[in-house]
Formats: structure tokens, C-alpha cells, sequence
């Protein structure tokens, strides 16, 4: 059982700042920045690759209003919504989850890419894309 389903059952304390029959919100303990909320369905996904799709639509909806109510609450300028599937990724609570992280001038919080688009011709993006398309039947 994870950390998610006992406060779902109420097992242990949290800070529930939204809740229906299918999805729940509740603050991040680490509060990574002010406010930092996960959205997380109540049935127990490992990963964004076992939600179906009735699940994704409503917990994203939540997500939306979970989102205008920190951006309200913090009157926020900005927010990362991430989401980490499998270790590699870093997901370190396997209970699918989403976070909200709202931004402040200043803060500490940092996420990092690399364009790597002189390494990609064309081709290899058309390639990308069939492959993905294909994928999808």
C-alpha cells in the first residue's frame, strides 16, 4: 500500500484542499514551493500508461481547477504541473499523481532540458513522427 492510498483511507493526516469520488488534492509534505498540491486518482494507477481514459479526462479537470485556485489563492505568475512515470523518471510514489508547483520570483525550484535539435535532420523527425503515429493503433 502506498503512502497516497493511506491518506485516501485516512490512515495517516494530510491536507486535503480538494476532493470527489474519483480524484483527491492534497498539499506535497515537502512543499517544494508554497502551495505545491498533488492531484492524485483515488483508484491506485502506477502510471500515466495504466489511466484510462474516463480517469485522465476528470483528474485533468481537477487539475485545471486545482490550478486556478492556487493561482488565486498565491496569485500565482506562474506554475509547473509535472508528472513522473516509472523510476527512471524519477516517480518515486508508484500511486500516479500530478504535481502543482506554483512558481515565485526567486524560488529555488529548477527544471532543466537540453535542446539537442542540431542532433536531428528531417528525416529523423519524420521518422519520430510515423513511429508515434503508428504507435497509436
Amino acid at each position: 500500500m502506498t503512502i497516497f492510498e493511506k491518506i485516501i483511507k485516512r490512515e495517516i493526516p494530510s491536507y486535503i484542499v480538494y476532493e470527489d469520488d474519483l480524484v483527491i488534492a492534497f498539499l506535497d509534505i515537502s512543499q517544494v514551493t508554497k502551495g505545491h498540491t498533488l492531484v492524485v486518482p483515488k483508484k491506485p494507477y502506477v502510471n500515466v500508461f495504466e489511466l484510462d481514459d474516463n480517469t485522465a479526462a476528470h483528474l485533468f479537470k481537477v487539475v485545471v481547477k486545482v490550478s486556478k485556485a492556487l493561482k488565486k489563492a498565491f496569485n500565482l505568475e506562474g506554475l509547473n504541473i509535472v508528472n513522473n512515470n516509472g523510476k527512471l523518471a524519477g516517480q518515486a510514489v508508484f500511486h500516479y499523481h500530478i504535481h502543482l508547483i506554483p512558481r515565485y520570483p526567486n524560488d529555488d525550484f529548477l527544471m532543466k532540458g537540453v535542446n539537442h535539435n542540431s542532433e536531428y535532420t528531417k528525416e529523423d523527425f519524420l521518422k519520430l513522427k510515423e513511429l508515434i503515429i503508428n504507435a497509436q493503433s
